[in-house]
């Protein structure tokens, strides 16, 4: 993502996990792989951030 450092990207995805939105997925291979991905209750609120966006 453009404009958003390491740090503050890494401390958002912690804190949508930490709030049960995504969950993480690590891989154990060569280069190391991590996969996010939505929860139920992430895919909840794609209606209302969708509609935020359409008005926007």
């Amino acid at each position: 993502m453009a404009g958003i450092t390491p740090a503050m990207l890494t401390k958002c995805l912690v804190e949508l996990e930490e709030n049960g939105l995504i969950f993480r997925t690590q891989y154990n291979t060569i280069p190391p792989k991590v996969e996010y991905a939505l929860t139920e209750q992430g895919k909840a609120l794609l209606p209302t951030l969708n509609a935020l966006y359409r008005w926007a």
